[in-house]
């Protein structure tokens, strides 16, 4: 078994605490579901959330939505770039998996579905 990373990326409606934490919990359930984990599996995530957002920790809906409490987590604020994407949580999750890095799915939604086209299989272009 080795430990690989799975990207990710949401974006939000508006910079609400709702919106934050329902997003966040639809990324990393699809993660957790489209790579079959389970959260044993799961050794840590790091988020980060452009500066535009700011109600809440994505942390947060990990803990209180999906229930998940004994994962490491860490939270940042992401460097401001000219013309990136607004309103948007990454996530980078490691994993114990017996996969390998071309079997790992990486998951975009909503706008953030144009950060890495090359990371996403064709279900989530």
């Amino acid at each position: 078994m080795k430990t690989l990373a799975i990207r990710g990326a949401t974006t939000v409606v508006s910079n609400t605490k709702a919106d934050i934490l329902d997003e966040t919990a639809k990324l990393v359930q699809t993660i957790i579901i489209e790579n079959t984990l389970d959260i044993d599996d799961i050794v840590s995530m790091c988020f980060t959330m452009t500066n535009d957002l700011d109600k809440v920790y994505p942390s947060v809906a990990v803990r209180d939505i999906l229930d998940i409490t004994d994962v490491p987590m860490l939270n940042f604020e992401e460097k401001y770039i000219e013309g990136s994407l607004k309103m948007c949580v990454r996530i980078m999750m490691y994993v114990n998996t017996d996969k390998s890095k071309k079997d790992i799915k990486h998951i975009y939604l909503n706008n953030a579905k144009n950060l890495r086209k090359d990371l996403i299989t064709n279900e989530y272009k």
